[in-house]
């Protein structure tokens, strides 16, 4: 039997469907912007934020496409699968740049189908059809940082 992967331990639990919505948003907006995944998030079960750094505010119509977009996802039912690799295999297929400076050398890389993969030890749905509907509740522009406020809807 091989012998499981010793990653760092993990202080939170999150309530698995907003934080594999969290991931799709992340993967949506380095998607449309080009801009890295969100430096500071806030995942809560009734409602959660990410910041992400913009050189300039999206119109209200790229709000509306990324929550579109989200949701197309979603649709899709894309499995939400777990592998483990060092972090030098992972250096071409992830963003490492959040990993904290005592992350262990095995990673966990969570992937949703085709659409994202990302270093991560949270927890997660096994597949996008048990997300609900994504919705954008808010979002503000400041001094290069966009927050975007989201829920979600069964």
């Amino acid at each position: 039997m091989e012998p499981q992967p010793q990653l760092n331990t993990h202080n939170k639990e999150e309530y698995p469907p907003m934080h594999t919505a969290e991931h799709l948003l992340n993967a949506t907006m380095v998607k449309t912007f080009g801009c890295p995944r969100s430096r500071n998030a806030h995942i809560e079960r009734k409602k959660s934020k990410c910041d992400y750094e913009l050189p300039t505010c999206p119109t209200d119509e790229e709000i509306r496409a990324i929550e579109n977009k989200v949701n197309e996802i979603i649709s899709r039912h894309l499995p939400v699968t777990t592998e483990f690799m060092s972090q030098e295999e992972a250096k071409d297929i992830v963003d490492l740049s959040k990993l904290p400076t005592d992350a262990s050398e095995t990673l966990r890389i969570v992937r949703i189908g085709d659409y994202d993969a990302c270093a991560c030890i949270g927890q997660h749905v096994a597949n996008t059809s048990e997300v609900g509907t994504f919705k954008i509740i808010s979002h503000d522009y400041s001094e290069g940082r966009l927050r975007i406020r989201f829920k979600l809807a069964n």
